[in-house]
């Protein structure tokens, strides 16, 4: 299992879940509140399930791919360790996760 602590985007908010391996953050997200609206279901057609990954948890993640990288570019308040949660597959190697939610998303589906 894997313990994910939720951050809002004002640092104010704190959740902390746990998800077995295979599930991706983004439903571990939503099951538990978080602001992650998902609008392509997990396609990487959209960024607004984008989510800031903590500097010291970003390196337990496998690196994103190019396509991943080239959504991120249309993200809102992207960060070098910006990740979206449709992405990240939790596994037994990640134990914990620490996330925080950007200040907006931008749905490119709806331009």
């Amino acid at each position: 299992m894997t313990t994910v602590r939720f951050i809002s985007a004002d640092g104010r908010t704190t959740v902390e879940a746990t998800g077995a391996p295979g599930t991706r953050l983004l439903e571990l997200a939503q099951a538990n509140d978080q602001p992650l609206e998902g609008a392509c279901e997990g396609a990487m057609a959209c960024s607004t399930c984008h989510v800031i990954v903590a500097d010291g948890d970003y390196a337990k993640l496998p690196p994103p791919s190019e396509e991943e990288e080239d959504m991120l570019d249309f993200a809102y308040g992207v960060s070098r360790t910006s990740r979206l949660a449709c992405q990240i597959w939790l596994t037994d190697a990640i134990d914990s996760l620490e996330v925080r939610m950007p200040g907006g998303s931008a749905n490119m589906q709806r331009r």
